[in-house]
């Protein structure tokens, strides 16, 4: 299983909670394998949040039939596991809402072509 990347992140500040800015910004190196993106930028990402080195994860892919969903799914969860403190990596895949090109960042979405 390929994983974008393979080093440790760092827990924080003086051991200090992530909070989910943070989180999110750790997931920002694994990109979609299809597209070439971060799944972060690509709006698949919809809510982390650490509760006491619990982490819950509600993402999306963008179709229901992606082949990659397996393998990101599991990038996520080693990446949040990787850091000191994780006990738990809760990952679900919602999807209300809807995935659509209008979650891509805007940044993200020139990159592409797409018009904004």
């Amino acid at each position: 299983m390929f994983f974008s990347k393979n080093t440790k992140p760092s827990t924080g500040i003086n051991g200090r909670e992530l909070g989910a800015d943070e989180l999110i910004d750790l997931l920002r190196p694994i990109n979609d394998p299809d597209l070439g993106f971060s799944i972060v930028d690509l709006g698949l990402i919809y809510k982390v949040e650490n509760n006491d080195g619990k982490i819950s994860v509600d993402m999306t892919f963008t179709t229901p039939a992606c082949p990659y969903g397996p393998q990101l799914m599991e990038e996520v969860r080693y990446t949040l596991t990787s850091l000191d403190g994780i006990d738990n990596v809760d990952i679900e895949v919602v999807w209300e809402p809807a995935w659509s090109l209008e979650k891509i960042s805007e940044a993200t979405r020139l990159e592409m072509g797409l018009d904004i």
